[in-house]
């Protein structure tokens, strides 16, 4: 990842009678009008307030034509989330992933903003003039799209083309960011813009700003893709946050740190400290490598990382799936080039194992200019939905950043005290006594669980509790069924092993021996984690002076290490 300051440029300043829609970056949109029509506009421009219980009438899906399975994705969209099929809008579209500005603005631009403008979701007038760039030049006044919902077969990014980047006296833009590769997504979150400039990007106004809408936020329209390596993936990230919608988000979470540039680090710790403070239960990995596939990864609901090229570690397992309504984000340069494979770079994978909402880069986008986990994780936490939530973390427009979910999902649409007796949310509610310092409240609502309702990751955060206590006779009790299991299942394999260490650091060395004895003759995640297991279980065997298993294990290490037979 790269980073990159924003472009110096001499802008005209605002004078009378002039609008100018701009920020800075080296481009601006500058629409001139006389002062009546100033007057007028100020008298009737409104700018769409986002009503719960009108979103769903204000959402437009754009599909493909050329593609019936696109359409047949739109109609299952609307389907499920109670949109008008009047909403859908099926044009024929390229079906390359990648495309060139000229099919870009001839193919989908036009069309697309041509078709809204026709059926009244942009609002404005319409000329015969064209731009600089063959795009029809409009006066929009509003819009009233809710969200645009892109699906599976329209294109996904648009390549560089040296050729239209625009050169003015007096401006200047720094030369990592004159171009305009940008994601489709970006793009048409501008549609109801009219022309404007597209080397470099343009700054969000709906970035970080908790204030009532200006006109130009009035104006973005926010876009999050339907799209995966299959459709049945695509139509997974709605049923999957439907059902979170239902249950509440149930799980942990996993930080990722230590990447390239510590602003990252900041904006991942900063996500770190809110998770906690929510009450969920996770682990964070710190040492610079991402997450190792043999950690403990059960239930990772909410993830955010980096700073890897392609998808490892633990989602790399064999089987590996979210649970309902996961959201995940791995910060790279380059998360998603493409969104049709489910092994290349981050975002297409994450969508093939169950992800419900993510986030990513179609091309280089310099971190300062990438989706904020943090804020996309405030965001969320306050009860927004997907769609204003990643409009809110990102920092530009016309740029890079693409977004894949359904953006009407909330994933803290059922309050935590709603649901129900799931271990997560119970770990949850034990997590948050423990931070308003009311401790006995927490154990005895852990405790009381984990006789009604016993299972591992209970067990191991009451038993956490208890060492922090220095109570190890309760902590040894709240892990007493492990030894007990013989079938073990691939995800409960770290717990497990976890366990046997709480066991064996608590006066318990035969029951962790039992622990480590069943894992042994399990499958364990990668052959470094079974070896790990080996030396910790003869270790605890000769501390525990059972000469038998120690040597079992050293067997089992042996044979191990041994090299294959030649064929």
């Amino acid at each position: 990842m790269k980073t990159a300051g924003p472009c110096s440029g001499a802008l005209r300043a605002p004078t009378t009678a002039v609008i100018i829609l701009r920020q800075g970056y080296g481009r601006q949109v500058d629409r001139r009008y006389n002062a009546a029509f100033c007057a007028l506009l100020c008298l009737f421009v409104v700018i769409p307030v986002s009503r719960a219980d009108d979103l769903e009438a204000r959402v437009v899906i754009l599909a493909n034509s050329r593609s019936p399975e696109s359409v047949r994705l739109a109609e299952f969209y609307a389907e499920k989330r109670a949109v008008p099929a009047a909403n859908i809008v099926a044009l024929p579209l390229p079906e390359a992933e990648s495309i060139t500005w000229r099919e870009f603005i001839d193919q989908v631009w036009q069309p697309v903003q041509d078709e809204l403008y026709r059926r009244g979701w942009i609002e404005g007038t319409s000329s015969r003039l064209l731009d600089r760039l063959g795009r029809r030049r409009y006066a929009f006044m509003g819009n009233r799209i809710s969200y645009l919902v892109v699906c599976r077969g329209v294109p996904l990014r648009i390549y560089n083309d040296p050729t239209l980047l625009e050169e003015k006296a007096g401006r200047t833009i720094n030369p990592e960011l004159n171009k305009n590769e940008s994601a489709v997504d970006a793009e048409l979150s501008l549609l109801a813009q009219g022309d404007y400039e597209i080397s470099a990007l343009l700054p969000n106004p709906l970035f970080n700003d908790d204030r009532p809408p200006t006109l130009d936020a009035g104006m973005v329209v926010k876009v999050t893709r339907l799209d995966g390596p299959s459709w049945e993936s695509a139509r997974h990230l709605v049923t999957s946050a439907l059902e979170a919608e239902r249950t509440g988000l149930l799980g942990r979470y996993y930080v990722d740190l230590k990447g390239p540039v510590p602003e990252g680090d900041q904006w991942l710790q900063e996500t770190e400290k809110q998770l906690k403070e929510l009450g969920f239960d996770g682990d964070t990995e710190s040492t610079g490598a991402t997450f190792d596939a043999a950690a403990r990864f059960d239930a990772p609901v909410l993830y955010f990382g980096w700073y890897a090229g392609s998808l490892n570690g633990p989602f790399a397992r064999a089987g590996f799936a979210f649970p309902p309504g996961a959201v995940a984000l791995h910060i790279h340069s380059f998360s998603a080039p493409t969104l049709r494979s489910d092994s290349a770079a981050w975002c297409g994978p994450l969508v093939a194992r169950g992800v419900a909402a993510t986030v990513g880069n179609v091309f280089e986008p310099y971190l300062g200019f990438t989706h904020r986990p943090n804020l996309l994780l405030r965001a969320l936490s306050q009860g927004k939905n997907f769609g204003d939530a990643v409009y809110y973390a990102l920092p530009a427009l016309s740029w890079q950043a693409v977004a894949i979910g359904d953006p009407l999902y909330r994933p803290f649409k059922v309050p935590l005290e709603e649901q129900g007796n799931s271990p997560y949310a119970v770990i949850r509610r034990a997590n948050l006594l423990w931070r308003q310092n009311q401790k006995p409240a927490a154990v005895a609502l852990l405790g009381s669980e984990q006789r009604d309702r016993p299972g591992l990751a209970l067990g191991l955060e009451l038993a956490k509790l208890a060492v922090a206590e220095h109570d190890p006779a309760a902590a040894v009790a709240a892990v007493g069924l492990a030894p007990a299991l013989t079938a073990i299942r691939p995800e409960d394999w770290p717990l497990l092993r976890e366990i046997a260490g709480v066991l064996a650091a608590n006066g318990a060395r035969p029951a962790a021996l039992q622990v480590y004895a069943s894992l042994a003759r399990a499958s364990a995640p990668t052959p470094g984690a079974q070896k790990a297991l080996l030396v910790e279980a003869r270790q605890t065997a000769d501390a525990a002076g059972d000469l038998k298993l120690s040597l079992e294990f050293a067997r089992q290490l042996t044979e191990l290490e041994s090299p294959p037979p030649p064929k």
